[in-house]
This record gives structure tokens, C-alpha cells and sequence, in this order.
């Protein structure tokens, strides 16, 4: 029987991959506007590229327990422009007992036949679609096509004050699906739902930031 896999949003690009045999965190920030103070502890921690959003590693206290938890990385970049503006970005691929779990980082690029190859079969991809500093709504809603995951988490996105103000809230990209499934909590079990888009609940939204900006 497969052990229970629990993927928890911290927020921007910020995930929990939460089981019995390993605690993964993936890309920790530092600050982020809209967003609260992250305290976490974890088997590993994997950053997808370093900048303070996504590498503060000494956020997350790391235990001293032996995980079998199998990583594959696609280098990719930051950018369109192989890497010039904003330097490389790095796709982790979790094998964590029979699922197979994607984190695109900060993707700036559309992908290659090559890249979309060695992420088939994915039973989740938490992919950026707020543009700017990431592929924008159109580009990741096209890699979910081609890559066809059973879930898709968007992150990366504008919500009320929570999030950098360039960047896209994340309709746009539910524009593209019918399948589209709002979460009230930040966290779900993987294997609870299937061929969809899941929104989940921001976790550090408050009264004082879930209105839009003027």
C-alpha cells in the first residue's frame, strides 16, 4: 500500500512534500511582500535557484534522519534569454515512493521536446505562472498540456497584498482549464483528486492583505 504523501503550500513558491519516509521542503524564501516569517524543519531542503526568494535554507532546520528520496534536476533558466538577465533556474524531479513530483523553480522559458520528455508521467507539478520574473499564464498553462501531470499546483502568483506587485494574479491561468479546483485549506493529500488544477488556500493571507491593490 503506498504511504501518504501531503503537499503543503507555504506560500509563493514555498512547498512541503510531508510523509512518513521523508520531509521535503522545497524553495524556503526569505521575505516576500504580503508573506509571514517561515520556521520549517525538514529532511531536505532544495533550492531551485539563488535568489532570496527561493534559497533561504536557514529557514528550514534539518534533521539528522537517513531518507531514500531519489531527485532528478533539468537545468533550465531564469529567463528567455539563456540565463542573461536572471542567471540558470533548476527543475527538481522528487521520486518519493511511486510519485513523481515536479517543481519548476523560477522557469523562465518555454520548454524543449526534451525537457517536456523527462516530465511525463508526473503525479503532480507545481509550476510559476505569474510572468515577469517566471513564464507567464499562457507558457505554464502550455507545459501543463504538454507535460499532462495528474495535478497542477500554479504558484508564484499575486494575491491581494500577498506577492510582488509585477506580477499576475493567477486567473489568467485558470483561464485555460475547465478542471479547476479551489481548495479551502493549503495543504491536500496526493492521490485524493485527480486530472486537475488545484488551487490551494494561500496560507499567510490576513484581513489586512486580501484586498487588492488600489
Amino acid at each position: 500500500m503506498s504511504k501518504e504523501v501531503c503537499i503543503i503550500w507555504h506560500g509563493h513558491s514555498c512547498f512541503e512534500i510531508n510523509s512518513e519516509d521523508a520531509v521535503i521542503v522545497l524553495d524556503p524564501y526569505t521575505e516576500v511582500p504580503g508573506y509571514g516569517r517561515l520556521e520549517l524543519e525538514a529532511d531536505i531542503v532544495l533550492a531551485s535557484h539563488e535568489h532570496g526568494d527561493h534559497n533561504a535554507r536557514f529557514r528550514v532546520s534539518i534533521s539528522k534522519r537517513k531518507v531514500d528520496v531519489n531527485v532528478e534536476v533539468i537545468d533550465t533558466f531564469h529567463d528567455s534569454k539563456q540565463g542573461k538577465l536572471r542567471g540558470q533556474n533548476k527543475i527538481h524531479i522528487v521520486a518519493l515512493g511511486d510519485m513523481r513530483i515536479a517543481h519548476c523553480g523560477d522557469l523562465g522559458h518555454a520548454l524543449s521536446k526534451e525537457q517536456i520528455a523527462k516530465m511525463q508521467n508526473l503525479d503532480l507539478l507545481l509550476i510559476p505562472v505569474g510572468g515577469h520574473y517566471t513564464i507567464d499564464a499562457d507558457t505554464a498553462a502550455e507545459i501543463v498540456h504538454r507535460c499532462n501531470p495528474d495535478v497542477a499546483i500554479p504558484m508564484h502568483y499575486r494575491e491581494g497584498n500577498a506577492g510582488f506587485d509585477v506580477i499576475s494574479t493567477v486567473q489568467p491561468f485558470l483561464d485555460h482549464f475547465d478542471n479547476v479546483v479551489r481548495y479551502a485549506e493549503s495543504s491536500f493529500i496526493l492521490g485524493s483528486i485527480h486530472e486537475s488544477i488545484v488551487v490551494l488556500k494561500n496560507p499567510k493571507l490576513t484581513a489586512d492583505n486580501i484586498h487588492p491593490r488600489p
